[in-house]
């Protein structure tokens, strides 16, 4: 019995310590990744804008489905762990798009800013996160298990292996 209410104490601080350091991070970041792809600005616009083929590049989306009857390009992915539906707030072709997240009640939220420009025969995509994060939890996972940057790297590798490019994140 002494080793139960040992491993539940031990079980309560550090859920608990967890809890406090993630109160003291902001719910709030900007974060931006770029990568240098080889194929133009306008086949990658193509790509990040044809959401109905991303389960085609990306493996952590099993299949989108598209929101009909709203005025912008509304769309919902569904993965192993979640069902997230996006919203094209700002459509520039070949050089700027912009998503955000639309769901209400989500542990996160925050919107993808992404921008291309030519570069030599290829292009440059810079994506800028701005997310929230609500659950002090989650803040504390996000920053010092998972990373801020994860998903953009891992969204950007899997856009730079379908233009034929290399993505080494951080690097660029």
């Amino acid at each position: 019995m002494k080793w139960v209410l040992l491993v539940l104490s031990i079980a309560v601080v550090v859920v608990g310590g967890v809890a406090v350091i993630g109160l003291t991070l902001p719910e709030e970041h900007v974060i931006s990744r770029s990568a240098v792809l080889s194929a133009p600005p306008d086949t990658v616009w193509g790509l990040i804008t044809n959401v109905a083929d991303y389960p085609k590049w990306r493996k952590d989306v099993q299949r989108v489905e598209q929101v009909a009857g709203v005025p912008n390009l509304t769309w919902r992915e569904f993965s192993a762990h979640n069902k997230l539906t996006y919203e094209a707030t700002r459509m520039e072709p070949t050089s700027h798009f912009v998503s955000q997240i639309v769901d209400k009640g989500l542990s996160f939220g925050g919107s993808w800013d992404y921008s291309i420009v030519p570069e030599g025969k290829g292009s440059k995509i810079t994506i800028t996160e701005e997310g929230r994060v609500y659950n002090p939890l989650f803040r504390f996972v996000s920053e010092y298990i998972i990373g801020q940057t994860a998903t953009l790297d891992k969204y950007l590798t899997a856009l730079s292996a379908r233009t034929g490019s290399t993505y080494k994140p951080g690097a660029a």
